[in-house]
């Protein structure tokens, strides 16, 4: 079996650290948003900014990744993204005020935004085939270490000192990673000289953002209200256009001829449906927790913390089954149990318990690692290596904006269906809503489900660059 260059190996633990900072930052202010809020002297749907405009300038910056990995050495690319997520993360610890901080978070997303699908597409560029699985299992262990110990590490921070003491900590991280990253990552893509095209990164920017931005807000302004219409309006408009510009470009900013190969347009639309099966249950579940059945958020955080740990012990383990089995058999296994999860939250009560909930959630977390990074890995390896670095911010981008479309859609069926989460005597009619979108939930893992028996029982694999870019 090949074996994988030591220098491969301090690179991708470079970029995996890194990303793992970057996520801390990203996923820890949930829980610092009400000491945040009375520090400013903000309303909850202002504070609720430092984390939407994070995932909006996310939705953004991904898709002009791959130009950028093309364009520029892994080297500058690296340290441009640290660099970004270092400065942003010092000036939200130092920030005096709201505009600041926010700004500040805005710059944080930018390097998380890059470094994301850079590890990723280093990943299919660098490791060979045999080995991808166990590699993307590890990426996975990071990337969901941070949604696990995230909020509770930052729960104890702001409860007993104060949420700046967060950023404060984790900046000599994120300046540590930047400075190793400057001695020992090495440059291991092609460059091919070019220039962005202007034109399609502002429609990118336009689209992405438009739709990002009205769904973002369509929860607490309304899906009927004017500023929610415009910018849905812009963003798909500005969408379509940026997909015609790309397709009749001889080098686009995101090359759509990806979806050419069945394998990773299938893998892209299952992978879709996870993002939205994932966010919405670390959503609607505290929401039914607080709201209807009376639990703190601290309680109702801690819940889902064994499923969040679950997911990282699990993804090492998804990783090595799929260099061995493939994809098919362990999709279709953990697609299986996150049906069986969905299935679960469909006839809520007043009365069901906490661990019930534990339970049924963690299980959900095991289905989806079992599913989420394998099926990426199967349709990537689909792809020739001059498409990779196209592949990535393609997968990426769209589970984005699936996962904030989703979660929106299910938070609006929820409410509906339960009569509007301002009643809030009447909890049956609010359990109501919440087991309707359960149902529409199970409906989509159903779905997926059934698309994943149609992925190949053995991929053709695609070899790695690793052979032809040298690795010091």
């Amino acid at each position: 079996m090949e074996k994988i260059p030591k220098g491969t190996i301090l690179i991708m633990a470079i970029l995996i650290i890194g990303s793992m900072v970057g996520l801390l930052n990203q996923s820890s202010l949930n829980t610092a948003l009400p000491n945040i809020m009375g520090d400013f002297g903000l309303s909850t749907s202002t504070a609720q900014w430092l984390t939407t405009a994070f995932a909006l300038v996310t939705g953004i910056v991904v898709p002009i990744t791959a130009f950028l990995i093309q364009r520029f050495t892994t080297k500058q690319v690296f340290v441009f993204s640290m660099g970004m997520l270092t400065a942003g993360t010092l000036l939200c610890a130092v920030s005096p005020n709201f505009g600041l901080l926010l700004t500040g978070r805005m710059v944080q997303a930018v390097g998380v935004g890059i470094m994301l699908p850079l590890v990723q597409t280093l990943t299919f560029i660098l490791i060979p085939v045999a080995k991808r699985g166990f590699t993307m299992g590890m990426i996975g262990l990071a990337i969901n270490f941070a949604p696990a110990i995230g909020p509770v590490l930052n729960g104890w921070l702001v409860e007993n000192h104060s949420w700046r003491l967060l950023f404060y900590a984790l900046f000599p991280c994120a300046l540590l990673v930047t400075i190793v990253g400057l001695f020992f990552v090495k440059n291991v893509t092609p460059q091919v000289k070019g220039k962005i095209d202007a034109l399609s990164m502002t429609l990118s920017s336009l689209g992405f953002g438009g739709v990002l931005y009205g769904f973002s807000v369509s929860g607490s302004k309304g899906w009927g209200s004017t500023e929610v219409l415009i910018s849905l309006g812009i963003g798909f408009i500005a969408l379509g256009l940026f997909v015609w510009r790309q397709l009749t470009m001889e080098n686009p900013l995101l090359e759509l001829r990806v979806f050419t190969s069945p394998a990773f347009t299938m893998a892209t639309v299952i992978s879709m449906i996870l993002m939205i099966i994932m966010l919405s249950a670390q959503l609607l579940l505290p929401l039914y927790m607080q709201t209807m059945l009376g639990y703190s958020a601290l309680k109702s955080g801690l819940m889902l913390l064994p499923g969040a740990i679950l997911i990282c012990i699990m993804s090492p383990v998804a990783g090595k089954l799929f260099d061995k089995l493939g994809a098919r058999m362990l999709v279709i296994t953990g697609l299986s149990l996150t049906v069986v999860s969905a299935l679960l939250f469909t006839n809520l009560t007043e009365n069901t318990s906490y661990a019930f909930l534990m339970i049924g959630y963690s299980l959900r977390m095991i289905g989806v690692s079992l599913t989420l990074l394998p099926v990426i890995t199967s349709g990537m390896n689909s792809l020739a290596p001059d498409l990779i670095r196209h592949g990535i911010p393609v997968n990426t981008t769209l589970r984005t904006v699936a996962g904030s479309i989703g979660t929106a859609l299910l938070v609006t069926i929820m409410t509906n269906s339960g009569g509007g989460l301002g009643q809030t005597s009447d909890v049956h009619s609010l359990i109501h809503g919440m087991n309707v979108a359960s149902m529409v939930t199970t409906g989509s893992a159903v779905i997926a489900l059934i698309l994943a028996f149609f992925i190949k029982r053995k991929e053709a694999p695609v070899e790695s660059l690793v052979n032809s870019i040298p690795v010091k």
